[in-house]
């Protein structure tokens, strides 16, 4: 628009050089080509900036008044040179206003409220002067100008319409693209960031970390799942709530809470303090997540255990700052439920031997390389053995003999547990087939087993062929496995119990089921953890917890077996409590087959091991 105005201006100034004043021919145009070249070049500066949107409506509010006082300033000054100039160059200074006059309506149909002022003006001072001047082909002109400008607006108020409706469209995109960005990086339940976003923002603060120090820590609930099946799924739901604004409250600037799905959380800490002080966070979120949680419908209570690892002492990559986060967290909810653990290089070593356990497991010929050894089950009362418990035991060519506590989770998390169990069963009965009919056998099933009906359609076909009296099997259980699937678990266990086989809860008070869902179970035993019992004799809250699981069991007409029993003192207090079954080293280590025999015909004083 300044290139054409500017054009124009000393086109028509040349023509009236000679004949015209220079104030008006020569003074008045440098005047034009200093206010526009400086308005030229600052949009020509402000080109490749996006304004905001108030410098914008200011900057647009400037150009309206611009364009008036362009208007009326080149219109007035074109007709101050009609005097001046014979017909010919009248008739330039008609052609000016007209071509100026369209060219600035078409420059400026972006904005319409401009375009409307300098046709107004141009087709005023035109339309007034010429049709005074008398001349027919003038006053023709004006009218011609007249009508060109009505349609150039027309045309300008229609294209500034589709313009608006592109703008309104593409902002109404740009919106949506921001929402469905906010959406898929968020959690619709929480508001927390995502899994997505989490590993977006891990990545960028991997990158940003430089020779920091970063962290990452992964949490996970304990004892959500009975909550959730308790109380249902809207209960369940209004607490992962909770939970999110009680972890996001105790953020602070250096750390990013999110949500990983179910009841997993985890943050990153960038500038990452010491070991000592990334422990006490963890303990400070363990210790929020303690506080009972008061709903509209129930006050809920559960705990939280977290897994940290910390870059660059245990870590190369964002992706092994997560992974080993989640090894601390997995061996946390195993050792140290419900407290901090920081990945250490004590895990690196466990990791490698899980490894090695895991490719000989893969490799493994369990029928030749497993085998069972048995604990005795003993009546404190009368000294008889009532049952043994069947124990798994591994000796791996490649390996030697390993405890169960070391290759059974990595059976159960390479999907080899069902395997394994249906081996060692088919042993363990075939052992049980040559004791006296009044010796029963007890049994571990996995999560696996009862959380599939294959797993337990291929326990009961074992028991079946076995030709054992399924009523001598109690077949023990966790409270973990239980809440992995309650409706799958009830379902295995009715099919086991209605076989004739005992159902008993091992690790009782470890674990996080309801006593609604207990009663729910066809149980016929409990089994009180070894934690417990341990200088039971010494601790009064163990001997509190001991003598009301006896009671509870008794209430709910549940036999009780105590575990871990190794003391003389231990087994006198279980006596006095009302006791009655009782396993552990103070009557027999683990024992092969072999040992049985001679074990059952020892005389009851001499059986204890202590």
């Amino acid at each position: 628009m300044y290139s054409i105005v500017l054009i124009n201006a000393w086109a028509l100034a040349v023509n009236f050089m000679k004949v015209a004043p220079a104030w008006l021919a020569i003074h008045v145009p440098v005047g034009f080509t200093i206010i526009c070249g400086a308005r030229l070049l600052v949009w020509w500066r402000a080109r490749h900036t996006v304004p905001m949107a108030e410098a914008a409506h200011e900057a647009l509010k400037q150009t309206n008044r611009f364009a008036l006082i362009l208007s009326v300033t080149l219109t007035t000054w074109a007709l101050a040179l009609f005097p001046y100039g014979d017909a010919h160059l009248q008739g330039n200074i008609a052609f000016f206003i007209g071509i100026t006059g369209l060219g600035v309506i078409i420059c400026l149909q972006q904005l319409p409220s401009a375009a409307f002022i300098a046709a107004i003006v141009i087709n005023a001072g035109f339309v007034m002067w010429f049709s005074l001047a008398g001349v027919a082909a003038f006053a023709g002109m004006a009218v011609n100008l007249v009508l060109v400008s009505i349609a150039l607006l027309m045309v300008v108020t229609v294209q500034f319409r589709h313009f608006a409706g592109a703008v309104s469209a593409r902002r109404k995109l740009e919106t949506v693209s921001r929402e469905n960005f906010r959406l898929a990086n968020l959690d619709s339940l929480t508001g927390l960031p995502n899994r997505r976003q989490f590993f977006t923002l891990l990545e960028t603060a991997f990158a940003e970390a430089g020779e920091g120090r970063l962290a990452v820590g992964i949490i996970d609930l304990d004892g959500f799942k009975p909550v959730n099946d308790l109380y249902g799924h809207k209960i369940g739901d209004d607490l992962l709530v909770e939970v999110g604004r009680r972890l996001a409250s105790l953020m602070e600037d250096n750390t990013r809470i999110a949500r990983l799905g179910g009841d997993e959380f985890a943050l990153t800490v960038a500038d990452c303090p010491g070991d000592e002080q990334l422990l006490a966070l963890g303990e400070e979120i363990c210790k929020a997540l303690r506080d009972p949680f008061v709903l509209m419908e129930a006050t809920v209570q559960l705990s939280g255990s977290i897994g940290f690892a910390a870059y660059p002492e245990m870590a190369e990559s964002a992706h092994d700052l997560y992974e080993r986060a989640d090894y601390a967290l997995y061996q946390g909810k195993r050792s140290n439920r419900g407290h901090a653990v920081l990945f250490a290089n004590s895990h690196v070593a466990e990791i490698e031997k899980e490894k090695r356990i895991e490719q000989a497991l893969g490799t493994a010929d369990l029928e030749h390389e497993i085998d069972v050894v048995f604990q005795p089950i003993v009546d404190i009362l009368s000294g008889r053995t009532v049952a043994f418990e069947a124990l798994a035991r591994w000796t791996s060519p490649a390996l030697g003999s390993l405890p169960p506590g070391q290759f059974i989770p990595v059976a159960e998390r390479i999907g080899l547990i069902g395997q394994l169990t249906r081996v060692l069963l088919k042993k363990a009965l075939v052992s049980a087939s040559r004791w006296p009919d009044e010796v029963g056998l007890s049994f571990n099933l996995s999560t696996h087993d009862i959380s599939t009906s294959d797993g337990a359609v291929a326990i009961v076909g074992i028991i079946m062929a076995s030709g054992i009296d399924p009523e001598r099997l109690d077949f023990e259980i966790t409270e973990t496995a239980m809440m992995y699937d309650f409706v799958q678990a009830k379902t295995a266990i009715n099919m086991l119990k209605g076989l004739g086989c005992g159902i008993a809860l091992d690790d009782f008070g470890t674990g996080y089921s309801s006593l609604s869902q207990l009663h729910a179970l066809p149980l016929t035993k409990i089994k009180i953890d070894r934690s417990f019992v341990t200088d039971l004799h010494k601790n009064p809250a163990s001997f509190k917890i001991v003598k009301s699981l006896l009671a509870l069991s008794s209430d709910m007409g549940l036999s009780c077996v105590i575990e871990g029993v190794e003391t003389e003192d231990e087994l006198a207090v279980l006596k006095n409590l009302g006791g009655e079954l009782v396993q552990g080293y103070f009557y027999s280590r683990p024992m092969p087959e072999i040992d049985i025999p001679g074990f059952l015909r020892q005389p009851v004083e001499a059986r204890a091991a202590g």
